[in-house]
């Protein structure tokens, strides 16, 4: 997804009130929007954390995207 432009547009899916950051609440919503039914909330808590590079408990795009373009 190194697309910059598709990447923000995932990123907004995930972004439910648009505040710019996606909480572990949101992520997990989105998951079992897209079909995993199973997503819990302390699974998306897990993994923000390995994409939270500045620690503070949500993502920003930039977080999201610097991990986007490795897939």
């Amino acid at each position: 997804m190194a697309d910059e432009e598709a990447a923000r547009k995932t990123f907004e899916r995930f972004d439910r009130d648009g505040d710019g950051f996606v909480t572990a609440v949101e992520f997990q919503q989105a998951m079992v929007e897209l079909g995993d039914r199973e997503y819990t909330v302390g699974l998306a808590e897990a993994i923000l954390k390995t994409r939270d590079s500045n620690t503070d408990g949500v993502l920003t795009f930039e977080e999201f995207y610097s991990r986007a373009k490795d897939v």
